[in-house]
């Protein structure tokens, strides 16, 4: 695998200077990017995508960006945070800031700010936002995949997706498989003025115990005024094969069960049952990830899109532990289960 050199990354720079569009790796997943500053631009994300216009993007900015640019406030909790999860997997809802088109935030009076710590998009934002005259450049840039479906964490799965952006002439930087490999953290501190103490709207590696540690207060859950986000539909991230979650408890059962009723060839997915464990059958064929949700958040997304390539009738797939660690992956799963 060969990374993108400097010159691939200020062609994109100067792609993004005219407009156009960019696929860029993160260590979340690989994203799909447009000048945030630019209505035209971002809306040829929305465009490309087949996303609804009033599903906000997440502007990702550079380490040494400065944050009120975006925001029109940056109270002293995004302050804490920034300080001890940027660059990383953790997007920052603010007030956003006049001068930013509202096309970035689906209408909303907030923005999504974030710092990818991938060395290439963070070359990539600098390089682009020193083509800008305020210097403070930012990339919209949700996951570079149909809008609800699987997310991609390798440049190969954009090509896929996007085989009409890629003859046009679209750059996909090369960065390797995204090492988080699902979407950023994302809390929502817009509010704090109303009262409203911190919000997990979705989560992800960074937990919910984290942010609470960091600001000395509780992290609520989203009520009926929360600002919306990307990736909070009930159904996402979903494959085309059906997909149905089910107890580590029950799933060999349950898969013998569904191949001598129907005939059907199914994959069954686990992470708790060893391989030789594991009752042979022509019609099953059995994955085991890993136990650990580190590893099983990294290749979560690439399995699902391999699987989903199989021919298989139906994907079986366990639960994972209710565990503050395994939230973000239980939330992703359960959405692209949802679609079933």
């Amino acid at each position: 695998m060969t990374t993108a050199s400097d010159r691939d990354i200020h062609h994109a720079a100067e792609v993004l200077l005219q407009g156009g569009l960019v696929a860029f790796p993160t260590e979340t997943v690989y994203g799909l990017g447009a000048d945030a500053e630019s209505r035209e631009a971002v809306e040829r994300i929305y465009h490309a995508k087949g996303r609804p216009a009033n599903h906000p993007v997440i502007v990702h900015v550079a380490p040494e960006a400065d944050v009120s640019y975006w925001a029109a406030s940056v109270p002293e909790e995004a302050r804490a945070l920034i300080d001890a999860f940027w660059p990383g997997p953790l997007t920052l809802i603010l007030k956003r800031a006049a001068h930013i088109s509202d096309v970035v935030s689906g209408g909303q009076d907030s923005v999504g700010l974030r710092c990818p710590s991938h060395p290439i998009a963070q070359r990539l934002i600098r390089a682009f936002a020193a083509g800008k005259p305020s210097g403070q450049g930012g990339i919209a840039g949700p996951s570079a995949n149909k809008f609800g479906k699987v997310s991609p964490t390798q440049a190969a799965h954009v090509r896929d997706e996007f085989p009409e952006l890629v003859a046009a002439g679209m750059p996909i930087l090369e960065g390797g498989s995204s090492e988080v490999g699902i979407e950023s953290t994302i809390i929502d501190l817009s509010r704090l003025s109303q009262g409203v103490g911190p919000v997990l709207l979705r989560p992800g590696l960074i937990t919910a115990h984290q942010i609470s540690q960091i600001l000395e207060t509780p992290v609520h859950q989203p009520d009926a005024q929360a600002p919306r986000v990307s990736g909070a539909l009930k159904s996402h991230y979903a494959p085309q094969t059906p997909i149905k979650l089910v107890s580590g408890t029950r799933i060999v059962e349950e898969a013998l069960s569904l191949v001598q009723r129907s005939g059907q060839k199914i994959v069954c997915v686990t992470h708790s049952i060893n391989q030789e464990m594991l009752p042979q059958h022509a019609q099953i064929e059995w994955v085991v990830m890993p136990a650990q949700p580190a590893a099983y958040g990294y290749a979560l997304y690439a399995s699902l899109r391999a699987l989903d390539q199989g021919h298989y009738n139906c994907m079986l797939w366990e639960n994972v532990p209710d565990a503050p660690e395994w939230l973000g992956i239980q939330d992703r799963l359960g959405r692209a289960a949802a679609a079933f």
